[in-house]
């Protein structure tokens, strides 16, 4: 018979709660000196011997010989075989998410990612103009952690936004390849794609090498190395994230079977002994129904391990006053997945300001978002969501103002421009605007 899980129990009502709370919430993010010592050696010595410095680090950390950094790089071939080898369902399942990512995306496209512009009454015209980025680089984990939604996740929006080159690397320790991740790549449409993993994998997309081509952003998730080097590569290229462990944070009146609602638990817990899995609930006796539920369930979960340690290190079971205020704590957590597991999931939805994603009704897993259901599964961890979003097509295109000055619109806004530039003591600025009023301009126009 297996111990009990001694998940902490905490009441909003009681004396000291908000301390106990913190002490949940709390995460250290700091550094590992010696990981970011070792991983700033790496970017180095990529950047200064390209291929020569990758192969030596990939035979190193992944135990893969190669003659030259062409020779990992996957064919076309190889990944449409690896879908053509993979059973009929995974096939349909990995080919359905694929459309439903898809779509959500090019929904996004839609509402936000279309150039613009307008003219006022004196003929200026004022826009934006939204282009893709030419190249994004996709780092997919290939080690202990191989995930195949990761790869229509990162690769499908960067489709849809109209990137003209997407070139993903994964990591294959000892030459073993995914299967699916590589189906992935072959539905997901990935330009080109190489077995490579690490700090040095984010170091030769950002610095370029000469087999691997230097790519204008860097996403997708990794280890400690993969977010350090990411991390230091930045302003080189750009990044999405720095993501922290995972989370789930599940706000219940009370109506969803307790058993649903423990595995929503789990489905974080497991990804590490840091995720961090909490229940928000007003109702003692359905609290203690999930604490039991928890009890049954662990012992039939093949990774009972890591799911006891997240539930004991960094989970709760909060009892709340109300379910207003188990939106209120919602809020102060900004969690990355929030399920609201309600009768009436639209009543709170309202209240609710910070997510990286939100899950309404008791239909909703999360797990479902992470795999298929449409919108991305790339969210903002450890509070980030206060500020940051998903990833989306946005992430995969850049904006340009545009702007065009009628010569009736430079009598006005020439005026003000040189107020303002005399004022900050810039008279080159001012005197730029000056020459083309009318006044000044005895030849009535540009030539």
């Amino acid at each position: 018979m297996s111990s009990p899980v001694n998940i902490r129990q905490l009441q909003t009502s009681a004396p000291g709660f908000d301390a106990e709370f913190q002490r949940v919430l709390h995460w250290s993010a700091e550094e590992d000196h010696a990981i970011e010592e070792r991983v700033k050696a790496i970017l180095a010595d990529v950047k200064a011997r390209g291929d020569a410095a990758v192969l030596e680090y990939t035979a190193r950390f992944d135990a893969l010989e190669a003659a030259s950094v062409a020779a990992l790089e996957l064919s076309r071939d190889e990944l449409k075989a690896a879908f053509e080898a993979i059973t009929p369902a995974q096939r349909s399942a990995l080919e359905a998410a694929a459309a439903r990512v898809r779509a959500y995306h090019e929904r996004q496209l839609e509402a936000c990612g279309r150039s613009w512009s307008y003219r006022d009454a004196d003929g200026t015209l004022l826009g934006q103009k939204v282009t893709p980025l030419d190249r994004v680089g996709v780092y997919v984990p290939g080690g202990k952690a191989a995930y195949p939604s990761s790869v229509l996740m990162n690769v499908v929006p960067a489709q849809v936004a109209g990137v003209g080159e997407i070139v993903m690397v994964v990591p294959t320790p000892r030459g073993e390849k995914n299967p699916l991740v590589l189906a992935a790549a072959y539905v997901a449409g990935v330009h080109r794609a190489y077995t490579l993993g690490g700090a040095q994998a984010v170091a030769a997309l950002a610095y370029g090498t000469a087999t691997v081509p230097r790519v204008d952003k860097i996403t997708g998730p990794g280890n400690a190395y993969v977010a350090s080097a990411k991390k230091h590569v930045f302003g080189q290229v750009g990044i999405d994230m720095i993501a922290g462990p995972s989370e789930i944070l599940v706000l219940a009146d009370g109506s969803t079977p307790a058993d649903w609602v423990a595995m929503d638990l789990f489905s974080q817990a497991e990804h590490d002994e840091l995720a961090q899995s909490i229940l928000l609930c007003p109702d003692a006796g359905y609290i203690a129904e999930v604490k039991a539920a928890i009890e049954r369930l662990l012992p039939g979960m093949p990774r009972q391990g890591i799911i006891r340690a997240s539930l004991e290190g960094r989970g709760a079971l909060i009892r709340t006053r109300s379910m207003e205020e188990a939106c209120e704590i919602s809020n102060r957590i900004a969690p990355e997945h929030l399920e609201v597991s309600s009768r009436d999931p639209h009543r709170w939805e309202p209240l609710l300001r910070h997510a990286g994603a939100i899950f309404l009704g008791a239909y909703t897993s999360e797990s479902l978002g992470d795999y298929c259901a449409g919108p991305n599964h790339v969210l903002p961890t450890s509070g980030t969501a206060r500020f940051s979003s998903p990833l989306g097509v946005y992430d995969f295109q850049k904006r340009s103002s545009l702007i065009e000055v009628s010569e009736a619109g430079a009598q006005v806004l020439g005026t003000i421009a040189a107020e303002l530039a005399y004022g900050e003591g810039l008279q080159a600025h001012a005197q730029a605007a000056e020459f083309r009023l009318s006044a000044n301009n005895t030849k009535g126009g540009a030539r």
